[in-house]
């Protein structure tokens, strides 16, 4: 285990392939992260609890706890960003990973490059949340609240449990009531990276609201796809 810097973006890498550590260790360290690399997951998890972090990359199959153990456990008391790394291509496996409460997911192989842009989209994500708001913590928008302090939209007093960027995207999605925003868009403005055909997870992310704003009961409006313009918050009953 390598220790982290106080003034730089600090890193914890939990990855078990000794020569894709090291060299996910030495390349983000060179590009201005502090990097804490770690091998298994009983480990990571009990550096993450006790150690700050802006970011917790982690392979899905770990010696001792896998990924999926560690992130629902983390989850219990941390919010830390985790982008999850892994060769299983199942989109069951991607499914499970942001149902859980990871923020991305990078399947691999990846290159050093989209490794470093995927961890400065999160940077930039945490720094807009992190921002005070510009009139007041809570909105109300019919019978569903939106609180920006705690990125939590609740309905009937009952929080959904949305992740930050899953926050962030309905409420974008809200502030533009009625209005398609292409996926680009949503790729640009929300989650801070240029949009892939290939990358799924904004795909992932409005699951993942649906399926928690429907948990809590809330069906005034839904996240609705249209075909090949992007996505709106609209009425269910409502043509497009």
């Amino acid at each position: 285990m390598t220790p982290v810097s106080a003034d730089l973006p600090r890193i914890l890498a939990i990855e078990d392939d000794p020569v894709l550590g090291a060299y996910v260790h030495e390349h983000l360290g060179r590009s201005g992260f502090a990097v804490t690399w770690c091998q298994n997951g009983q480990e990571g998890l009990n550096i993450a609890r006790h150690q700050p972090f802006d970011v917790v990359l982690m392979d899905i199959l770990l010696p001792g706890l896998d990924g999926l153990k560690v992130l629902t456990q983390l989850r219990q008391s941390h919010s830390t960003p985790v982008l999850l790394m892994s060769a299983l291509g199942a989109e069951a496996d991607r499914i499970s990973g942001f149902r859980l409460g990871a923020d991305d997911y990078l399947p691999k192989p990846f290159s050093m490059a989209e490794l470093h842009v995927r961890i400065e989209a999160i940077l930039r994500r945490v720094a807009l949340d992190r921002r005070p708001a510009a009139i007041a913590p809570a909105a109300i928008h019919g019978a569903l609240r939106f609180d920006d302090e705690q990125c939590e939209v609740f309905y009937n007093q009952q929080a959904a449990g949305l992740t930050r960027s899953e926050y962030r995207l309905l409420e974008t999605l809200n502030r533009n009531d009625e209005e398609v925003l292409s996926k680009a868009f949503l790729y640009q403005h929300v989650l801070q990276r240029g949009y892939a055909a290939h990358d799924r997870s904004l795909d992932m992310h409005i699951s993942q609201i649906r399926r928690k704003l429907k948990a809590i009961g809330y069906a005034e409006r839904e996240v609705r796809t249209v075909w090949g313009k992007g996505y709106v918050l609209s009425a269910p009953d409502e043509s497009l």
